[in-house]
């Protein structure tokens, strides 16, 4: 089995690095990954510039690129030049990422992203990540990823993208798991002005997650809130089927 490693951190970051080794014990790992930071940078793919790639050292793979481009990016060339040598890529996986992505953050997701582009290739996908820009405890987001791959290797449709997130914690401090729904991600959120070298002034985003009270733990946001890890199971089509029968009352174009 081919398995195809992305992410949005960066080729040099050190949750891509512990998921190609977890994964490299039972399947043969090729890496395609940004070669610099691209967090949030949701689904979009360079069509306005040439995309560079450059073959790199990376332990435990069997061929590593670092892209120019974006995670999708990575994705869709990565699974081509694949192709080019013969290889077909039977499974993506994304991450690790450092940091969580829950509820509707998958929407600005470069992780989430690059395995949902995965899904679009048609390869059973999987993004992962650990819940902390700090992270350091990656050994059970590891071992999920491992379950996850066994479970699409005999269940697994590219239909589907599992979105794993575990807290920033030794496996024994987690409460256990749940499978689950996305939720509402919200922040309190502000742009802070900063004085740029030209002398003109640029705003940098930052915010720190709200904190729920009164939710069911099966939302994916309120199971981490009460340290659980998670799996969501992630679709491409966002098609709001409940208001179908709505919008045909509407009456538009008659």
């Amino acid at each position: 089995m081919n398995i195809l490693v992305a992410n949005d951190d960066g080729i040099e970051a050190k949750g891509i690095r512990e998921l190609v080794k977890a994964l490299s014990e039972i399947a043969t790992i090729y890496v395609c990954a940004p070669h610099t930071q691209r967090s949030a940078s949701g689904h979009g793919i360079t069509v306005s510039r040439p995309i560079t790639a450059e073959e790199v050292a990376f332990e435990n793979a069997a061929m590593a690129l670092s892209l120019s481009g974006t995670p999708a990016d990575c994705i869709k060339l990565g699974m081509k030049i694949l192709e080019q040598k013969s290889i077909k890529a039977d499974m993506v996986f994304s991450g690790i990422n450092h940091g969580g992505n829950l509820g509707t953050d998958t929407l600005y997701s470069g992780t989430v992203s690059a395995a949902i582009e995965g899904s679009i290739c048609g390869v059973p996908s999987v993004a992962v990540s650990v819940d902390s820009h700090q992270a350091e405890h990656f050994a059970y987001a590891c071992k999920l990823a491992r379950e996850a791959f066994d479970w699409c290797r005999k269940y697994g449709t590219p239909d589907t993208v599992l979105n794993i997130n575990t807290p920033n914690l030794p496996e024994k401090e987690i409460k256990g798991l749940k499978f689950t729904t996305l939720g509402r991600r919200e922040y309190k959120e502000f742009f802070a002005p900063v004085e740029l070298e030209d002398g003109r002034t640029g705003y940098r985003y930052s915010g720190d997650p709200v904190v729920y009270e009164g939710l069911p733990d099966t939302i994916d946001v309120i199971a981490m809130q009460d340290g659980y890890a998670s799996i969501t199971p992630l679709h491409r089509d966002l098609t709001d089927y409940r208001s179908l029968d709505k919008i045909k009352k509407w009456r538009i174009g008659k």
